[in-house]
């Protein structure tokens, strides 16, 4: 076992993008587990959008010189507890460092299911999967059958929607996504119908020309102009489920999407945010639903992996610029 650990610290915040700059590596002892606690040496690490929220001054911010937070799934590697055996896989939050020191309240025990990789619990059974299940069967209730629509459709909730959404029964599935080769793979591996490039017009257009005939449900991911042609898009008695603002969060100072607010009334549309931490009591359901057709092979993890911690500011910074398909997800080197 390695004998010095690595943490990820920020050091500034960012005004829009973040760079390389904006982040440290710093190296020191191996911690030791205190009486109660285990010591986890982490095996693969997830990089999410709501952590660019995050780098912000905002309350429950990360604290500028620290190690950074985030979910990430390690082994065991020695323990001052009984509730946690070494050789125990197990989910924390303790990310962005190569160990940590965790106690029973703070990880997860993973269970094992044959055919089923370790990093899907960071994605399509993780917290990305989860958020798209809540949003489809908890805030939208999608009924078989209906036409839904997908901002970010090529990251790692729109691609879990996609594929959910699919085997719920939808019917006609749109989506949006960053670039033709991402379109590409929506529409031949995803099971979308039609995926637009939102750099190539204005948003309400290029929808219009994707769903003619409207959408009944729009999982947004996106905020900004998307959502706006959204809620032209809808159609009575739509559904909105708000999942993020990826759009504004390098660039606070954007305009509020301009819709017309008339048609939530006229429309009858509902529009409902939430936080998928309210809903870990479904983490066993999503299980039950989504592992067998994983088996299966009915249903598939999306994923963009990089090799090594020391790539993992590249990672996210990927995500950000929307260069991954699916889940991004780094992996310890060897």
């Amino acid at each position: 076992m390695d004998q010095t650990a690595l943490t990820v610290h920020q050091t500034a915040r960012p005004l829009g993008f973040p760079t390389a700059g904006h982040f440290a590596f710093v190296e020191g002892p191996l911690p030791e587990p205190a009486a109660g606690c285990a010591l986890v040496e982490n095996l693969y690490w997830s990089v999410d959008p709501y952590h660019r929220e995050m780098m912000d001054d905002v309350p429950g911010g990360f604290a500028l010189g620290a190690p950074l937070e985030g979910r990430a799934l390690g082994r065991v590697v020695a323990s001052r507890t009984p509730r946690l055996a070494e050789g125990e896989i197990v989910f924390h939050r303790r990310g962005w460092r190569t160990h940590a020191v965790v106690t029973p309240e703070e990880v997860r025990l993973l269970p094992r299911f044959d055919g089923v990789p370790l990093t899907a619990f960071l994605g399509i059974l993780g917290g990305t999967g989860l958020t798209a299940y809540v949003a489809l069967t908890r805030i939208a209730r999608l009924a078989a059958g209906e036409d839904l629509f997908v901002s970010a459709a090529g990251g790692g909730v729109g691609t879990a929607a996609g594929r959910f959404a699919r085997l719920l029964g939808a019917g006609r599935l749109v989506g949006s996504t960053g670039s033709a080769a991402k379109a590409g793979h929506l529409v031949r591996e995803v099971g979308y119908d039609a995926v637009f490039d939102y750099h190539e017009g204005p948003a309400a257009e290029l929808l219009r020309d994707a769903a003619p005939g409207g959408v009944d449900v729009f999982v947004d991911n996106v905020g900004g102009p998307q959502l706006a042609a959204g809620v032209g898009a809808l159609r009575e008695f739509g559904r909105i489920v708000r999942v993020g603002t990826i759009s504004q969060y390098n660039h606070p100072d954007a305009p509020p999407p301009r819709f017309d607010h008339a048609d939530i009334v006229e429309k009858s549309i509902r529009m409902e945010g939430f936080l998928v931490s309210n809903y870990r009591d479904l983490q066993e359901e999503l299980y039950d639903f989504a592992v067998p057709h994983l088996q299966s092979g009915r249903l598939a993890s999306d994923e963009t992996v990089f090799d090594g911690f020391e790539h993992i500011v590249d990672a996210f910074l990927d995500m950000l610029s929307g260069r991954n398909t699916g889940k991004i997800i780094v992996r310890r080197g060897s």
